[in-house]
């Protein structure tokens, strides 16, 4: 791509130093041939009027042939590019020095004549050339005045004979001509030279940088295929000096996003994978057991006795609770997630809340016969949350703990107050988590892989809705566990006042 960009750039420069070039040569000679004109004629500009001085060419309107054929021959003698023309009055050619058989006008304009004689500066001025129909030449001009003071004809002379009617000749009759266009020659090759090697350099690093996109968009936009080449960002990572410079610092900086925002793609096409694998299999299998059940009632209508009708019932109605629930924690999980999802923020005593969370859930814990207890220290300020929000996070994280706590366990939700935060934590006497896996446990429908956990049934979305509703919060959920010990879940809110007074106080049973 970038070859074809250097070739246009090289070729249009190549254009542009040949078109300098030839109007430079044009320019050159153009305006030689007018100086050489313009000087010729100054230096000749009396040649005519001497020759009238000295000869008697026209005598009463006749021609004076043996003063014509002796001037004819003098001329020719010193200067044999020069052509003498004698006219009458009106410009008709009455005689001239050059063969007849090239003449081709019979009669000269006298308007250049008369502007030469009137002393104009402006020169060249140039005049009919007798030889050509279309050609003009400088020449030198003098009247041949009668004895009573009136015109009788004039003499012109060409001072440029067909020796410098074409460039070729010019530049054969003039050493110095000859030489200055070989000057011209020579820098125009030498500038041209250097363009194209100066155009090389600057280009070698767009060139570098423009293999280096092409080899990364190849590559699939893996960032390894551009880090493997060092030089071609090396100018990339250098200090920005100038624009190609800034371009590579933009294209290293976007190869970074678009790598991290092609792995944050992997993973999310992975995670959804993982999610749908396991919705599917969490909606699979309360409904294969609900439909079991309803089918068995169906098929043995009138045979089960009502005992054991109402047993399949109440495994049917668990059944199709735990899929309501799993429906419901996938919309909320939904809408959390969404942009649009804004907490509604207000300040609120996070003790009375604790409080009321543990006395709705104590009948669950008495159930399973764990011992569900609080330690808040007194004087607590208030925090700046969305009370509903918080108090879902609660309930999750206490459900989460009675479930997995064996009986005569104990699960104990702490307050106290750090850094002008009040910090929460949820701990339990359970089986714990293995190490290997507390890293994922906030991860959608992970599934912590310890059998002998007796897990609760449940989609593993509680520990995720969690995570989301505390980061919408600008906080995070943290969770230290020891094997076969038990697990803390811990997190921090922000507090609207600093706290009137702290002090410890017993665990209340």
């Amino acid at each position: 791509m970038f070859t074809t960009l250097y070739g246009k750039l090289a070729s249009v420069l190549i254009g542009l130093f040949c078109l300098i070039g030839a109007g430079a040569i044009v320019l050159t000679l153009y305006t030689t041939r007018l100086h050489f004109q313009e000087v010729n004629q100054k230096l000749n500009r009396t040649l005519a009027e001497r020759i009238v001085s000295e000869k008697l060419l026209m005598q009463e309107g006749l021609v004076n042939e043996e003063a014509i054929k002796d001037i004819f021959h003098i001329l020719m003698v010193i200067n044999p590019s020069i052509e003498v023309y004698l006219l009458d009055d009106q410009g008709r050619i009455l005689t001239f020095s050059a063969p007849p058989s090239k003449v081709k006008r019979q009669s000269i304009t006298l308007d250049p004549l008369k502007q030469f004689l009137s002393g104009a500066e402006d020169l060249p001025i140039l005049g009919d050339d007798p030889r050509d129909l279309s050609r003009k030449k400088i020449f030198s001009a003098f009247p041949i005045e009668s004895l009573s003071g009136s015109i009788q004809g004039y003499l012109y002379v060409i001072l440029g004979g067909e020796e410098f009617d074409s460039v070729s000749q010019m530049l054969e009759g003039s050493y110095i001509l000859r030489l200055s266009l070989w000057a011209v020659l020579a820098t125009m090759l030498f500038a041209l030279v250097t363009g194209l090697f100066t155009l090389r350099v600057l280009t070698h690093r767009l060139r570098a940088l423009a293999v280096t996109m092409e080899r990364f968009k190849r590559s699939d936009f893996l960032k390894q295929s551009v880090v493997t080449d060092q030089s071609h960002l090396q100018p990339m990572r250098a200090e920005p000096r100038d624009e190609i410079d800034e371009l590579g610092t933009i294209f290293t900086q976007m190869v970074d996003r678009i790598h991290t925002q092609v792995t944050q793609l992997n993973q999310t096409d992975q995670l959804r994978r993982e999610l749908v694998a396991n919705v599917s299999h969490d909606l699979r299998t309360p409904l294969t057991s609900l439909q079991g059940y309803l089918e068995t009632l169906s098929m043995k209508e009138g045979t089960l006795s009502p005992q054991e009708q109402r047993t399949y019932l109440e495994i049917a109605t668990k059944h199709g609770e735990r899929l309501s629930k799993l429906i419901a924690e996938l919309f909320e999980l939904a809408k959390l997630n969404s942009p649009e999802m804004m907490p509604h923020i207000e300040p609120f005593s996070l003790s009375e809340l604790v409080q009321d969370v543990v006395q709705e859930l104590r009948f669950m814990a008495e159930k399973k016969q764990v011992h569900l207890q609080t330690d808040i220290r007194d004087g607590l300020p208030f925090v700046s949350a969305d009370i509903g929000l918080i108090e879902r996070v609660l309930e999750n994280l206490i459900v989460n703990a009675i479930r997995h706590t064996p009986e005569r366990g104990v699960v104990i939700v702490t307050l106290s107050f750090e850094n002008e935060k009040l910090v929460t934590q949820v701990t339990d006497t359970g089986c714990g988590i293995p190490p290997e896996d507390l890293p994922y446990i906030f991860d959608r429908y992970y599934r912590v892989g310890n059998s002998e956990q007796g897990r609760a049934p449940g989609a593993g979305l509680g520990l995720a809705i969690s995570k989301r509703i505390l980061e919408l919060h600008g906080s995070s959920i943290e969770a230290h566990s020891i094997l076969n010990d038990g697990t803390t879940f811990t997190f921090h809110l922000h507090t609207v006042q600093p706290s009137i007074e702290i002090r410890d106080s017993s665990p209340k049973a």
